[in-house]
C-alpha cells in the first residue's frame, strides 16, 4: 500500500511507500480529464487544432468496449454528446468507451508531455481501457502516490488551468460515484475523486474539500488477495484524514475548537 496525503493550506505531507510504482487502473483517467482542459484552455488561450469541451461525439459502435454503462446503452449513428459530457461519463462511472474516445481526442502522447511538463516523469498513459494485448505486453498505466499528490495539488493550484477551468474540472471531478475515499466522510462534503480497480489492485484519488481545510488524498494497494481488504483501508484511511483536517479547520492555531462541526 502506498498513501500520499497534502495538506493544500499548509503544504505539508504524509507519506508512504509514495515513490512505489502501481498500476492506475482507472485512476489513471484523472489524467485524461487533466489534459482535455488543458487544451480547452489552449483553444481559449488562441490556439487552433487542441479539444474543446464542446466538441461534439456522435456515437460509434466501433468504439464501444467492455464495463462502458452509459455509451453501451445511447443509440450509435444517432447519439451527440459533447466531450465534457464524455468527461461525466468518464468520472461518474468509470465509462471506458466514453475514456477511448477522449484519449483520441486529445491524444495518449499529449497526456504523458502534460505530465513530463509538471515534472510527473513516472505517470505514464501507456494503453487505452481494456486493451489487454497492451496489458499483457506490459503497457500498464502507471503512476505513484506522491506524484498524483503533485497532479492533483498543481490543478488546485493554478498552475495547470485558469482558475474558472480549474473549477469546472473539480466539479467534473466531484460528481458522485461509486468509491471508497467518501465511505466515512459526511455526505456534504465534496469529494472530487477517482477509484481505480484491476484483479489484486484497489486505487482512490483526490482532493476532499473539507471547509477551510481542503487536503489531497492517494490511497493506492497492489497484491490483494481479497480486494475488499483495498477498499476498506482506503475508505479508513481517507475517514481518518478528513477527521484530522476537520478539527484542524475548526480549531485555532493552540488547539481550541473555536467552531462546531456543520450538522450533517
Amino acid at each position: 500500500m502506498g498513501v500520499a496525503v497534502q495538506d493544500l493550506t499548509d503544504g505539508r505531507t504524509f507519506l508512504l511507500n509514495a515513490n512505489h510504482v502501481f498500476a492506475q487502473a482507472s485512476s489513471i483517467k484523472v489524467a485524461v480529464l487533466a489534459e482535455l482542459y488543458r487544451q480547452e484552455q489552449r483553444t481559449e488561450e488562441g490556439i487552433s487544432g487542441k479539444a474543446k469541451l464542446s466538441d461534439l461525439y456522435t456515437v460509434d459502435a466501433h468504439d464501444l468496449v467492455a464495463d462502458s454503462f452509459i455509451m453501451g446503452g445511447l443509440t450509435p449513428g444517432v447519439t451527440r454528446v459533447t466531450n465534457r459530457d464524455l468527461a461525466t461519463f468518464m468520472v461518474a462511472v468509470s465509462d471506458n468507451s466514453a475514456t477511448n474516445v477522449l484519449i483520441d481526442r486529445v491524444g495518449m502522447q499529449n497526456v504523458n508531455v502534460m505530465l513530463d511538463s509538471l515534472g510527473l516523469h513516472q505517470t505514464r498513459l501507456q494503453r487505452k481501457m481494456m486493451d489487454v494485448k497492451a496489458a499483457q505486453e506490459g503497457r500498464e498505466n502507471i503512476s505513484t502516490p506522491s506524484e498524483m499528490m503533485a497532479l492533483f495539488a498543481a490543478l488546485y493550484q493554478q498552475k495547470v488551468l485558469s482558475k474558472a477551468l480549474a473549477e469546472d474540472f473539480f466539479k467534473v471531478l466531484g460528481t458522485p460515484k461509486a468509491s471508497d475515499i467518501p465511505r466515512y466522510i459526511p455526505e456534504d462534503v465534496v469529494c472530487a475523486n477517482k477509484p481505480g480497480e484491476l484483479a489484486g489492485v484497489r486505487n482512490d484519488v483526490g482532493i476532499v474539500f473539507v471547509p477551510n481545510r481542503p487536503f489531497v488524498i492517494v490511497v493506492m494497494t497492489a497484491y490483494l488477495k481479497r480486494e475488499s481488504d483495498g477498499d476498506d483501508a482506503i475508505a479508513k484511511i481517507a475517514g481518518a484524514a478528513y477527521e484530522y483536517f476537520d478539527r484542524l479547520a475548526r480549531a485555532s492555531p493552540y488547539g481550541r475548537i473555536v467552531s462546531e462541526r456543520n450538522s450533517h
